[in-house]
């Protein structure tokens, strides 16, 4: 068994900072690509941002400059640090991470989700 657990959404202000982190644990052999999903209420899930094993990043062009997407893989633990937040950015954020069991069984797990919200 697998989890992902998110953690640090919350309210933010005009050009706040936001740190968010996924933990996976469990029967987990190894750890591949892990990511930042987004959904914002009546749109669909859109990437964020993605790093692999080895430390390679992309991002969503509308956050290019402003998240920096970082993992410290001897915790299993995927981070992302958000910037000047505008109010599109409110959504509720999903971790993403590529792992092999265990069992030698390789799979896409996703976190529970944190809401991140705006506040004016």
């Amino acid at each position: 068994q697998v989890q992902l657990v998110e953690s640090g959404g919350g309210l933010v202000q005009p050009g706040g900072s936001l740190r968010l982190s996924c933990a996976a644990s469990g029967s987990i052999f190894r750890i591949y690509g892990m990511g930042w999903y987004r959904q914002a209420p009546g749109k669909q899930r859109e990437l964020v941002a993605r790093i692999t094993s080895g430390g390679s990043t992309n991002y969503a062009d509308s956050v290019k400059g402003r998240f920096t997407i970082s993992r410290e893989n001897a915790k299993n633990t995927v981070y992302l640090q958000m910037s000047s937040l505008k109010p599109e950015d409110t959504a509720v954020y999903y971790c993403n991470a590529d792992i092999t069991t265990m069992t030698y069984t390789a799979s896409k797990y996703w976190g529970q989700g944190t809401q991140v919200t705006f506040s004016s």
